[in-house]
């Protein structure tokens, strides 16, 4: 499709180039704000993307107007468009894998929004998910607008340092990380924990890579690194691959099993009182105590899976939240080294303490 002067060009050549950036800030070495500013410039090409195909099919109907008028919403003094989740559902035709890539992205990047993260673990673990939402976005891109605007003319592949380490530095590296990481580490595996095996192991929602040197009669014209599509290989080849990637890989076993271990807030409630015999501690100051060591959302407009995952997990499938035994422990201790009571808990509301400063150090 080739596309005419117009806001639709415009549009997508402005996702085109966010898209570019958001690559070329990725593999730049030096780069220490990498995955966050690689998310944020993935979420606006996506946007865009998706604002460009309205424009051509739908016409200028793609911004939110107020309920109770014909006028559009505007946000300082600009028309209020559809944010990408929104996009997502008004498109509705992307695979299932394709749209929880997108949700895991727009998720965390409401979650990394106020956090400056600088460690290369968060790289390293998302780096599945970061491939696919680029793949993604360019078979998107050409579906929509043709091989003309493909991106694979463009990018080449980054180089890359061997990432081979020790045991103890990778045990230095997670006792080291802070509260903020931990949030987000916790984020990432509860998600993927929540997706059944067909979307976890699809190369739509993670690419998932095995590097090995080709050394065997290649010829000297063959390209030196090369993408293999699962789906175009034979099962004999299919075969040959599952037999590396059990050599090669650090397999993880996902045993079909949920909250195992967790708490429901009423066992929370018998485990104190089991602790701490003379205590009338009940279910109201248990929800008291949560909101005020924040350790879960309680207000409809906020992320449910924003919670400190040492104490608290979000259960997507019930809707509510599951308890860990380090819960128990953090409010037994306060108890029983008198830093807090019933009365203090009753009359905290609204009164300025920091009470965030008794949570232990991460």
């Amino acid at each position: 499709m080739n596309l005419r002067k117009g806001k639709t060009k415009t549009l997508l050549r402005s996702s085109i180039d966010s898209a570019l950036l958001a690559v070329e800030v990725y593999n730049k070495p030096r780069t220490s704000f990498r995955s966050e500013a690689f998310i944020t410039l993935m979420i606006i090409a996506w946007t865009r993307l998706f604002h460009a195909h309205f424009n051509a099919t739908i016409g200028d109907k793609y911004y939110y107007k107020k309920k109770d008028s014909n006028r559009y919403d505007t946000i300082d003094g600009e028309r209020k468009a559809w944010e990408l989740k929104t996009c997502i559902r008004k498109y509705g035709k992307l695979s299932e894998a394709e749209r929880k890539n997108l949700e895991f992205f727009i998720k965390l990047r409401n979650k990394i929004e106020h956090r400056h993260i600088d460690k290369k673990q968060i790289d390293v673990l998302i780096f599945g998910e970061c491939q696919s939402l680029l793949f993604n976005y360019e078979s998107f891109l050409t579906k929509l607008f043709g091989d003309t605007y493909a991106l694979n003319e463009s990018l080449v592949y980054s180089l890359q340092f061997s990432h081979l380490r020790k045991p103890e530095q990778n045990l230095a590296s997670k006792t080291a990380l802070s509260k903020d990481l931990q949030n987000i580490v916790g984020y990432v595996e509860t998600f993927r924990n929540s997706l059944s095996d067909k979307v976890f192991n699809s190369q739509e929602y993670s690419v998932k890579l095995i590097i090995i040197p080709k050394i065997s009669n290649t010829k000297r014209s063959d390209l030196a690194a090369e993408f293999v599509k699962w789906d175009e290989l034979s099962d004999e080849d299919k075969e040959a691959y599952e037999k590396i990637a059990a050599i090669v890989k650090d397999r993880k076993i996902r045993v079909e099993a949920a909250n195992v271990g967790k708490l429901k807030p009423s066992r929370v409630v018998d485990s104190v009182k089991k602790n701490i015999p003379t205590s009338d501690f009940n279910m109201y100051l248990h929800t008291s105590l949560a909101k005020l060591f924040e350790i879960r959302p309680y207000k409809e407009d906020e992320d449910p899976f924003d919670t400190d995952t040492r104490f608290c997990h979000y259960d997507e499938v019930h809707r509510d939240y599951v308890y860990t035994e380090e819960w128990v422990y953090f409010i037994v201790d306060l108890f029983q080294s008198k830093r807090i009571s019933k009365e203090v808990i009753l009359k905290a509301f609204g009164n300025g303490e920091q009470w965030k400063d008794l949570l232990p150090n991460p």
